[in-house]
């Protein structure tokens, strides 16, 4: 009985020396909010970039389950302890291989959002930086029959990197 009283205590120091993580590797700190107000879409302000519907939407989804679903965060919609803000700045489709006859063979839909990131808890954590992922798909395909698939793995990879830069502090 003895050794696990020690044990127990040996696993709780070392654990309480690593800080408040979750099993995902995030670092919240003190933090107990966030917030992550609506991501506007201003990609049609970058030349070749196109309007996609809804994207906004989506992206801010995305990334409010991302943060969600990886900490012990509770979301708010005002005065949150972490604070995500930013706008989608480019979403274009651009051909990337060509055929013997000069013809596009695959296309790629890249998307780039600028994020500003703020931690009320921890000054210098705060910064702003742009992330950006894309997509490759066969040119013979319209963008509207991959665009779920495309946006699911875009947003994978993009909110994924923001929440990295964010919380993954090692």
């Amino acid at each position: 009985m003895h050794k696990y009283r020690i044990l127990i205590v040996i696993l709780t120091i070392f654990a309480s020396g690593c800080g408040v993580y979750n099993f995902t590797g995030g670092d919240v700190g003190t933090a107990e909010t966030f917030e992550v107000p609506y991501f506007q879409n201003y990609a049609t302000q970058s030349p070749g970039s196109v309007f996609a519907p809804g994207l906004d939407r989506d992206f801010t989804l995305a990334l409010q389950d991302r943060i969600l679903n990886q900490t012990s965060l509770q979301l708010t919609s005002s005065n949150g302890d972490l604070l995500y803000e930013g706008e989608i700045v480019e979403y274009r489709v651009s051909p990337m291989t060509a055929t013997a006859q000069q013809r596009a063979a695959q296309n790629r839909l890249s998307m780039a959002v600028k994020v500003r990131f703020y931690n009320k808890t921890k000054e210098d954590a705060d910064f702003e930086q742009r992330f950006s992922f894309f997509y490759d798909y066969d040119a013979n395909v319209q963008l509207t029959s991959i665009q779920a698939e495309a946006h699911e793995i875009i947003f994978e990879r993009i909110t994924q990197d923001i929440f990295n830069e964010s919380l993954a502090d090692w």
